[in-house]
């Protein structure tokens, strides 16, 4: 085990209480990663503490999250390590209440001894998260804690306050943290590393030299076991308001004051501040064709599995400059990209037939899939005689640095930033809220969805969308050391 950087881990124990302990995210994500944690030595202590419906106890518990590591677990399980895991294992049934809760979190305190700290997981559905605070309440667990939620933060305007206020009655601000987990992977980040370390880009990182930018998140993946949940979201609540509006203020914030959690969040929210309210008419509404003979789907469903749409950003640095953003269920590939398109030279001098501008501007794209990769798009000069340019590219991975074992998988970096107290990475109230304002007229008047074969990119009408650009996805040349295309 190589030693922990000094700051990286929290300075105290941790006593993590998991709701929804034995659901799908917990055994998938939740559990291999606090394992993780714990045997990569980044939390000093640690004592967690499931809670959920299921009537069992601490050895039944025990044995889901046994089988949960075994199936999930991106790193071996050895006996020695498991064994040392097992022991800070215990479960209280939902059903038990606030006491057998409150004298669980107890025993786990003084097991640790000295100074420790509570985070509260909260991996339920959204109608069951504000009944887990208030049990939180009654059990007095709320000093000395942290709280993470998953999304949806609300379904609109109305709903995401009054959540928040129903949260700030028991929590204060600074004690909650909303999560995303696209955020928490690292080329997510790696984008104000990219931005704010570089002399060469940040210069044209603005409406001058930018065209425009492609936020594109298709998924494979149907329903599943979600179309309870899908049916009262849809594309549009459960991706773009939660994830791909969080990645678009990475891309387009100011310069932070410090690479400090306020500061960024605050630039953050001045985006979602300028942003203008999403106008129907540039937004295309999809549903593929199988979606309303799938179980739990009403059979004449309004929901969307596919939203593309345009946003603006009335600012100093994008006015002018449009965003647009799509993702959906059942699509032809499994892709997350920002692609963002530089405005190409105002003349040419090259000769007809030069090759020039015939396969669109230049591109940096920025894969966001765990494999981390970048690639800056360019016309040079084919070799031999005359003047024919084609286009080339410069390629980054993350494989290249020889660094790859170090990296967190998304939900473990977020834990372990909770753990810590830093918001960096989590979405504010203010936030939330402001982009469910930005929504209203969407959320409002909807335009009809248009049906779309599985296995395809989505309605025939996002080429008018984009027009007259083109979507990045699907790519046209090959990553190198890779079969994954890109341009």
């Amino acid at each position: 085990m190589r030693p922990v950087p000094a700051g990286v881990g929290p300075g105290q124990a941790q006593v993590v209480v998991l709701f929804g302990a034995t659901g799908d995210l917990s055994r998938r994500k939740l559990l291999p990663g606090l394992f993780q944690l714990v045997t990569a030595g980044f939390i000093p202590g640690c004592r967690i503490i499931g809670v959920s419906l299921d009537d069992i106890d601490a050895d039944g518990f025990r044995a889901i999250a046994l089988d949960a590591l075994r199936q999930f677990s991106s790193r071996a399980v050895n006996d020695a390590d498991w064994a040392h895991f097992a022991g800070m294992l215990d479960y209280v049934a939902l059903g038990a209440g606030p006491d057998a809760l409150r004298g669980s979190v107890a025993r786990a305190e003084l097991a640790l001894g000295g100074d420790s700290r509570r985070v509260h997981y909260l991996s339920v559905p959204p109608n069951a998260a504000l009944p887990a605070v208030r049990l939180l309440a009654e059990a007095g667990l709320v000093e000395r804690s942290r709280i993470i939620m998953e999304k949806p933060f609300g379904t609109d305007l109305e709903s995401a306050v009054l959540l928040n206020a129903r949260l700030h009655e028991v929590f204060a601000e600074d004690q909650i943290f909303r999560i995303d987990h696209f955020l928490g992977k690292e080329p997510a980040q790696n984008i104000l590393a990219f931005r704010f370390g570089n002399g060469l880009f940040e210069p044209i990182w603005n409406r001058n030299f930018i065209d425009h930018v492609q936020i594109d998140v298709p998924e494979t993946l149907g329903l599943g076991r979600r179309a309870g949940f899908y049916e009262q979201t849809g594309a549009y609540r459960d991706m773009v308001v939660t994830h791909l509006f969080q990645i678009l203020a990475f891309m387009a914030m100011e310069p932070p004051t410090a690479l400090e959690p306020a500061p960024i969040s605050e630039e953050k929210n001045k985006v979602f501040r300028s942003m203008v309210a999403i106008d129907p008419r540039n937004v295309v509404r999809g549903q593929y064709t199988s979606y309303r003979t799938e179980d739990g789907v009403d059979p004449e469903s309004d929901t969307e599995t596919f939203i593309a749409l345009k946003c603006l950003i009335d600012n100093w640095r994008w006015a002018g400059v449009p965003f647009f953003l799509r993702t959906g269920k059942r699509l032809a590939e499994g892709q997350r990209i920002i692609s963002i398109a530089f405005r190409e030279p105002p003349k040419s001098m090259f000769p007809a037939g030069s090759g020039v501008g015939a396969q669109g501007p230049d591109h940096l794209t920025f894969d966001l899939a765990d494999a981390s990769r970048m690639s800056l798009s360019f016309y040079g000069k084919r070799p031999g005689p005359g003047m024919r340019l084609d286009k080339l590219s410069l390629q980054f991975a993350m494989h290249d640095t020889g660094l790859v074992g170090e990296v967190l998988e998304a939900y473990e970096r977020l834990i372990l930033d909770a753990m810590r107290g830093d918001h960096t990475l989590f979405t504010t109230a203010e936030g939330i809220e402001r982009l469910w304002d930005v929504s209203k007229p969407l959320l409002e008047a909807p335009p009809p969805v248009r049906l779309y074969e599985p296995g395809s990119w989505g309605p025939k009408s996002i080429h008018q969308l984009i027009a007259p650009h083109a979507w990045r996805l699907p790519f046209e040349r090959v990553w190198r050391g890779g079969t994954t295309v890109t341009g």
